[in-house]
């Protein structure tokens, strides 16, 4: 379904960084972020999905045909682009595993935000972590990701990541800018419930973004 926020989210962070480029509505491809060559930081606004395991009897759904019901995690979580509500196969390539976000060029690449639903899941493996988008995207080369535990607010979300970089542009760490997005939304009236602002996480390097914020001002 339509996620009219993220336009506006993209375009909000765009006016504090006006070097950045930005990919919205039928440009918003899977190709393209296929194209990208380690940006300084990667922001992706959109659905994301982790399925269950339909091999151990679960249910589960979301196109992906066979590749639903492997016991590969990297093959049952992902993110959807411009085309993913087509029938298939055609929206299927509107879709980005996180098998093949694993293999995108990400090296020296300082922030990934993955600003959707879901993202931060996957299947934990005895002394390996959490397999899923988080997963990914740091075999891909990225030095810190910010994810999200459930499904988030359209509205809200906008805001928080607004407001996020805001404080990473004036070179508040990456951690410590999330948790203060997070204190300041709490106190919105509205938004008390963690619901709203306990959703996301960083995981990687939690320092400031140095030089990258000034390549994108």
């Amino acid at each position: 379904s339509p996620l009219p926020g993220t336009r506006a989210e993209a375009y909000s962070i765009r006016q504090l960084f006006p070097n950045a480029l930005v990919l919205a509505g039928p440009r918003a491809t899977k190709v393209a972020v296929e194209q990208v060559r380690a940006p300084s930081i990667l922001h992706i606004a959109t659905h994301g999905f982790f399925l269950e395991d339909t091999s151990a009897g679960n249910a589960a759904g979301g196109g992906l045909g066979d590749e639903a019901s492997t016991a590969n995690p990297l093959l049952r979580s992902g993110l959807a682009f411009s085309g993913a509500n087509l029938h298939p196969p055609a929206g299927e390539m509107g879709i980005l595993i996180a098998l093949e976000a694993s293999t995108l060029n990400l090296w020296g690449t300082k922030l990934v935000t993955l600003s959707a639903c879901d993202t931060g899941l996957g299947e934990v493996k005895n002394g390996e972590g959490v397999y899923g988008l988080r997963r990914a995207f740091f075999l891909a080369g990225a030095e810190s990701v910010v994810m999200s535990l459930w499904p988030v607010s359209d509205y809200a979300t906008r805001g928080m990541m607004t407001a996020y970089y805001r404080g990473l542009r004036s070179g508040v760490g990456r951690a410590d800018g999330l948790r203060a997005v997070q204190l300041a939304t709490m106190h919105y009236k509205g938004r008390e419930h963690p619901y709203f602002w306990a959703s996301f996480i960083l995981a990687g390097e939690r320092a400031s973004l140095a030089g990258a914020v000034d390549r994108l001002r």
